[in-house]
C-alpha cells in the first residue's frame, strides 16, 4: 500500500460520499482542511477534509494539465468499481465475523490481496458499503455484524423493500378501486398472463395489497400496517370501512359482505368445526342413544325416562329445539315440569371442540341465515328436543301457586321423548278460538289445547307477579327482515309479521320463570352459577306493560344494560331478585355452563367450577359475547337501512316522537323498528313525544350507519 497517504495534498485521489453514493475527485488546492477539488466532468467543488473517506491516494503530481488528471480519474474510477464487483463479500464477512469486531477497510483488503494498492483498498470500501447487511461504517472504521444481528436487518431489508414496491405499486391502484366506488369509472379486466399489467399491480404486490385491506377492513385499529395503510391510504377520503368498500370494488369480497363476523372471529356455515369430526361424531351417537351412552360413560347409574308428554312451541323455522314443557294442575297452582336440551351430559369441557365452540359463545340469527353455536349435527339434531326421539334433557320441576308466585323445585337429568314441536302460528290459532269460545282448529296445537290453556293462565299469573315485584315489560313490534335476491341485486323488505301475542308470551314467562327457579335452587345449595344482572333501582311507577314508543324510550333511559356476573344481584326489568340463563344450552355458551354446573353436581355431588373459576371463565366468554352481540345488532340494522335507501326519499313512514330537544327530534317507526332523527327546524311548535307525524327519509347511508329525516308533517 505504498501509494497509499495519510493528509490530502495537491494531486491527491481522494474520495468522499454524496447521495448515497461513492464519489471520486483529485486534490487541486488545500488551506486548513479546506479543499478544491476537480471531478471527472471536470467540474470542481470545495469540501472539508472530514468529509473524505478514509483511503487516500495515490499522490499524482500536483501540476498536471486538467485532461491529465481527468483521464487519470476516469482510470482510478474504472479499476476501483471493476475491482469492487469482482470481491466476494460474503466471504469476507465469514472470515471476519467472530475475529473482529471493526477494522479499516485496508485490513479486509489485506485478508485477499498480498500487496493490497489504494484502488483495492477503496475497492474494499466501496463492498463493504454497499452490503449494509453485514457491515456498519463507522469511519475510519467498518463494524462487523454478528449473524444474529444479520439476519434480523435481512429481515428488515427485506420489509423495508416490500414496504417500498407496495406503496410504490398499490397506491395508484387504490386509487382506481375508490374511482371504482365511486362509479367513476369501470375496475379494467385483469390482465392475461405475459401481458402488459396496465393499472392493475404485480402479482406479489396484489397479494400483499389485498393482505393490508383484509387486516384493516377486520381490525381498523391495529398497528401491524399502521405505516403502510397511511402511505397507501394518501390522497384517499377518510371515510368508515374504506377497506372493505375497496375489497368489495375489487371483487375480493361480495356486496353487502358481513365483515362484522370477520371483526368476531366468528366463522359462518357449518365447517368450523371439521378438524373435530370424531369428537363431534361421538357427541352425536350420545345424544341419540342418551341412556345407553350415560350407562357406558356411568355404569353404576342408570338415565330416568320421563313420560310426561312434554310439548314444545317455536317459530316454523326452528331447528335447534332447547326447551319444552309439560304443565298440570296443583291444587289452586300448577305443576310445571321444563325440558330443556342437555348437550352438557356428554360434553368434553376443555377439549378441542369446546374451545371452538366457547370462541363463538352464542347462535347468530340474521336475515341472510343462522350461525349456530354449535355444529348443526348436534344443535339441530342429536341434541335438540325433536319429537319421538329421545333425547338427553334436563328436567325443572316448578310449583306455582295460584297467584303467580314461585314454590319449591326439583331438578333433575331424564331421558325424554316430546310429544309434539308446535308453532306459535298454530298455538296461537287454538288459543285465539278457546278465548273467542269457538271450535279448536284443527291444526297439530289442538291436540294440546288443555295444556295451552293452563300454560297461558299461569304465564299471565307469573307475569302479573313479575309486575307486582317491579318488573317492566316493552310490548313492542318485532319487524321481519326479508332478502330476496343475491349480491349487489339483493332486495330488502321489513314490516311486521304475524304476531302469536299469547303464545309468545307463554313461552317467554316459562322460560323466565325457569331461569328464576334454577337460580333460588343453586343458591340453597351453593352451586355457583353465571347470572345475568341488571341492579338498577326503578321508579315504582315504571313497573308494568308499556306500548307507546315515547314512553319505552323514557324508561329505557333509566335502564342499564344487562351483564353477566359470578355474584346474584337483582334483574330489575325481570323483577327477579336472581336469574340464572339456562333455557337455551344449544345456543348460548353461558347456559351450557350453568347446565353443566348442575349435571356435574348430580353426577359428583359437587359444581364443576368453583366462583373463581367461572370469573376466570367469564375473562375469556366475555370478549366472545359482545363480539358476537356486535354483528346481532348491526347486522340487521344495516339491511334496514338498506331497505330504507331503496325505497327512497319520497315515501313517507308512520312515527311517533318520542324525544326532542332545541337541536333534534327523534322519530320511532314502529312498523319498521327503527329511530331517526332530524333538525328540530323540520317540526312545528306542536313537536313534543307522543305526537304522530309522517316523516320523510333520505341521506342514508347503510354502510356508515347514517339516516335522517328530511322532512316531517303532523299525522292526519
Amino acid at each position: 500500500m505504498s501509494d497509499c497517504v495519510r493528509y490530502p495534498a495537491p494531486g491527491c485521489v481522494v474520495e468522499y460520499m454524496e447521495g448515497n453514493a461513492v464519489q471520486i475527485a483529485l486534490v487541486t488546492e488545500e488551506a486548513g482542511g479546506r479543499l478544491r477539488l476537480l471531478l471527472p466532468n471536470r467540474r470542481e467543488t470545495r469540501l472539508n477534509s472530514s468529509r473524505l473517506l478514509p483511503w487516500l491516494g495515490p499522490l499524482h503530481a500536483a501540476d498536471m494539465g486538467r485532461e491529465d488528471a481527468v483521464r487519470l480519474l476516469e482510470a482510478h474510477k474504472k479499476s476501483r468499481e471493476d475491482l469492487a464487483a469482482q470481491i466476494p463479500v460474503m466471504d469476507v464477512w465469514e472470515l471476519a465475523q467472530g475475529e473482529v469486531e471493526m477494522a479499516p477497510a485496508s485490513w479486509f483488503a489485506e485478508l485477499f490481496e498480498s500487496d493490497p494498492n489504494t484502488d483495492h483498498v477503496s475497492a474494499y470500501g466501496r463492498a463493504l458499503l454497499a452490503c449494509k447487511s453485514h457491515f456498519r461504517f463507522q469511519p475510519p472504521d467498518f463494524q462487523v455484524f454478528s449473524a444474529e444481528m444479520v439476519e434480523k436487518r435481512l429481515v428488515e431489508e427485506k420489509t423495508r423493500l416490500e414496504r417500498e414496491s407496495l406503496a410504490a405499486g398499490g397506491a395508484a391502484f387504490l386509487r382506481l378501486l375508490w374511482e371504482v366506488v365511486c362509479r367513476k369509472r369501470e375496475l379494467p379486466q385483469p390482465p392475461i398472463e405475459g401481458a402488459a399489467l396496465g393499472d392493475w399491480p404485480p402479482q406479489e404486490v396484489a397479494e400483499r395489497l389485498e393482505e393490508v385491506l383484509f387486516s384493516r377492513m377486520v381490525d381498523p385499529e391495529s398497528q401491524v400496517y399502521e405505516n403502510i395503510w397511511r402511505t397507501l391510504s394518501k390522497g384517499l377520503p377518510d371515510v368508515p370501512h374504506l377497506a372493505l368498500q375497496l375489497l368489495v370494488a375489487w371483487g375480493k369480497v361480495p356486496a353487502h359482505y358481513n365483515f362484522w363476523l370477520d371483526r368476531a372471529g366468528y366463522a359462518s356455515g357449518d365447517t368450523w368445526w371439521a378438524d373435530c369430526g370424531d369428537e363431534v361424531a361421538a357427541l352425536a351417537a350420545a345424544g341419540c342413544d342418551p341412556a345407553n351412552a350415560f350407562v357406558r360413560q356411568w355404569p353404576e347409574a342408570a338415565l330416568e325416562t320421563c313420560d310426561q308428554p312434554c310439548i314444545s312451541i317455536d317459530s316454523a323455522t326452528t331447528r335447534d329445539v332447547d326447551d319444552a314443557f309439560h304443565i298440570a294442575a296443583e291444587g289452586d297452582g300448577w305443576a310445571l315440569t321444563l325440558m330443556l336440551a342437555c348437550p352438557s351430559l356428554f360434553w368434553n369441557f376443555g377439549g378441542p371442540l369446546d374451545k371452538l365452540v366457547l370462541h363463538r359463545g352464542t347462535s347468530i340469527y340474521l336475515p341472510e341465515g343462522d350461525c349456530h353455536m354449535l355444529p348443526e349435527v348436534l344443535g339441530t339434531d342429536a341434541y335438540s328436543l325433536l319429537a319421538g326421539q329421545a333425547r338427553p334433557a334436563l328436567r325443572v320441576l316448578v310449583h306455582v301457586a295460584a297467584d303467580g308466585t314461585l314454590g319449591g323445585c326439583e331438578i333433575s337429568v331424564v331421558q325424554s321423548t316430546l310429544a309434539a314441536n308446535l308453532t306459535y302460528v298454530d298455538s296461537q290459532a287454538v288459543l285465539d278460538a278457546q278465548a273467542a269460545g269457538e271450535a279448536l282448529p284443527q291444526n297439530a296445537a289442538a291436540p294440546f289445547a288443555e295444556q295451552l290453556r293452563m300454560g297461558l293462565a299461569m304465564a299471565r299469573q307469573r307475569q302479573t307477579a313479575r309486575i307486582a315485584d317491579g318488573a317492566v315489560i316493552m310490548d313492542r313490534p318485532d319487524p321481519v327482515i326479508r332478502l330476496e335476491g343475491e349480491g349487489a341485486e339483493v332486495r330488502v323488505e321489513v314490516g311486521l309479521d304475524y304476531q302469536a301475542s299469547d303464545a309468545q308470551m307463554l313461552v317467554a314467562e316459562m322460560m323466565i320463570l325457569a331461569s328464576a327457579a334454577v337460580a333460588q335452587w343453586a343458591a340453597d345449595h351453593g352451586v355457583a352459577m353465571l347470572h345475568r344482572v341488571q341492579d338498577v333501582a326503578l321508579p315504582k311507577e315504571y313497573a308494568g306493560i308499556w306500548t307507546s314508543p315515547q314512553d319505552m324510550t323514557r324508561i329505557m333511559r333509566a335502564l342499564t344494560p344487562s351483564g353477566l356476573e359470578v355474584q346474584a344481584r337483582p334483574h330489575a326489568a325481570l323483577g327477579l331478585a336472581r336469574y340464572t340463563p339456562v333455557t337455551s344450552p344449544l345456543r348460548r355458551y353461558p347456559d351450557l355452563v350453568n347446565e353443566e354446573q348442575l349435571v356435574h353436581y348430580f353426577r359428583t355431588g359437587q359444581p364443576r367450577w368453583t366462583e373463581t373459576e367461572l370469573v376466570d371463565l367469564l375473562n375469556v366468554l366475555s370478549p366472545a359475547l359482545d363480539a358476537a352481540g356486535q354483528v346481532q345488532r348491526f347486522r340487521p340494522r344495516y339491511w334496514k337501512l338498506l331497505f330504507f335507501r331503496q325505497k327512497g326519499d319520497k315515501v313517507w313512514w308512520s312515527g311517533v316522537i318520542t324525544e326532542e330537544n332545541d337541536a333534534f327530534v327523534t322519530v320511532s317507526l314502529p312498523e319498521q323498528g327503527m329511530f331517526v332523527r332530524g333538525k328540530r327546524r323540520m317540526f312545528d311548535e306542536r313537536a313534543h313525544p307522543g305526537l304522530a307525524v309522517d316523516v320523510r327519509i333520505g341521506k342514508v347511508q347503510p354502510l356508515y350507519n347514517e339516516i335522517m329525516i328530511l322532512e316531517a308533517v303532523p299525522a292526519d
